[in-house]
């Protein structure tokens, strides 16, 4: 949930990536199934406002169970310029001539036939991966010009309106700094993001949905580098989509999604992620934390010793013969983790963690979960239940 500069950034800079890694799942899941002779748990019913959101990829394969979720993001669209100006967006999925990157994302749509009450929402990336388009100005360019903010936010509620959809969700990664080649101005692009959010929320109205990808750590820390200005985005938005996965630094074998600071964690953790977003004024009931439905043990992706593997591929990858074992867990950070001849290998989620983070998240008021991405899973359904019952447990 891919880049040789995030290696290096991620070390020193507190925040995590929704989109992280150019691995692409495959099809079908490697889940335990249910035996004929086991009862059916009762699912938990929804509760109120609280949310349940699942990233649904372009590139993904499976239409995701709406009965343990409230709303989709489908990621992605990418912006489109031209004569060094922005010009409109596309989805995502043009790998060619004969695609147009809108089949997959019309049987996403389709679930509201059957859930009216499913929320979908467009998620917009930074980076570019269409065959007809290149790496330009991106967001930095286009939201540093007035018309064409007012140009962009009008094309996002003609989408919206056209395909029946609830919203926007803005990912860009990250404003001043450039990843994936996309282009950056470290002095303006954050009164500029704002300026975005603010012509978003005109634009679209209160009948719409307006979030974004909150990043994690400190917005000052370490260097004084502020990416997004999030108390002056805050009137603007309806939630924060906090991403509390791959918090690790470029050394192998840390918790990427740590709860509590304990020695195996990297250099942040959910817990203080979450604080610095309540002590500058923002709701509770405004932010949701991010759940990974993959193991990360580094940011090198490449050979035998995978560094992302998704959870339903974890009978395959994770064997005994190679020295693995996963469930190992963590009582002070309070997720588990996996390990390769008895060292840390891997930080992941797993019901249990997911539990235990329901609980705290319900203490703390917070709105709930979402996670990256729905094709992770395993074919049971394990991750995505899980965090259901853990959002919507009174």
């Amino acid at each position: 949930m891919k880049k040789l500069l995030l290696i290096l950034t991620a070390a020193l800079l507190g925040f995590a990536s929704c989109s992280k890694d150019n691995y692409i799942p495959g099809p079908g899941g490697s889940g335990s199934k249910q035996k004929e002779d086991e009862p059916k748990e009762e699912q938990v019913q929804k509760v109120g406002d609280r949310c349940v959101i699942a990233y649904c990829t372009y590139y993904g394969t499976a239409i995701p169970d709406a009965s343990v979720l409230t709303q989709i993001n489908y990621s992605f669209a990418e912006l489109y310029f031209k004569n060094g100006k922005y010009d409109h967006f596309e989805l995502k999925g043009k790998w060619d001539k004969y695609s147009n990157g809108e089949t997959r994302f019309r049987k996403i749509v389709d679930l509201k036939k059957l859930h009216p009450d499913l929320k979908i929402c467009l998620s917009f990336s930074h980076g570019v991966s269409n065959y007809d388009n290149a790496q330009d100005g991106g967001f930095s360019g286009m939201s540093a010009d007035p018309e064409s903010r007012k140009k962009f936010a009008a094309d996002c509620l003609a989408f919206c309106k056209k395909w029946g959809i609830d919203g926007i969700d803005i990912d860009w990664e990250f404003p001043t700094i450039s990843w994936s080649g996309a282009a950056c101005d470290k002095e303006h692009d954050t009164q500029n993001y704002t300026l975005l959010m603010k012509q978003l929320r005109e634009t679209l109205g209160d009948s719409y949905i307006l979030s974004y990808a909150g990043y994690t750590g400190s917005p000052e820390a370490p260097y004084g580098m502020k990416y997004i200005d999030i108390k002056a985005v805050d009137p603007y938005v309806d939630f924060v989509n906090i991403m509390t996965y791959d918090i690790a630094s470029g050394a192998a074998g840390q918790h990427q999604s740590a709860l509590y600071k304990s020695s195996m964690s990297s250099y942040w953790d959910i817990e203080r992620s979450v604080d610095e977003y309540l002590k500058v004024g923002i709701k509770p009931e405004k932010l949701l934390i991010g759940i990974p439905f993959y193991a990360r043990h580094d940011w090198d992706n490449n050979g035998e010793d995978k560094g992302v593997v998704d959870f339903r591929d974890f009978d395959k990858e994770y064997t005994a013969a190679k020295g693995f074992k996963t469930d190992n867990w963590d009582d002070v950070a309070k997720v588990p983790y996996v390990t390769r001849n008895g060292k840390m290998w891997a930080g992941y989620d797993n019901p249990r963690s997911i539990a235990v983070k329901g609980d705290w998240i319900r203490e703390k008021g917070l709105r709930g979960m979402m996670y990256w991405d729905y094709d992770g899973d395993d074919a049971s359904g394990t991750l995505r239940k899980a965090v259901w019952a853990a959002v919507m447990t009174k």
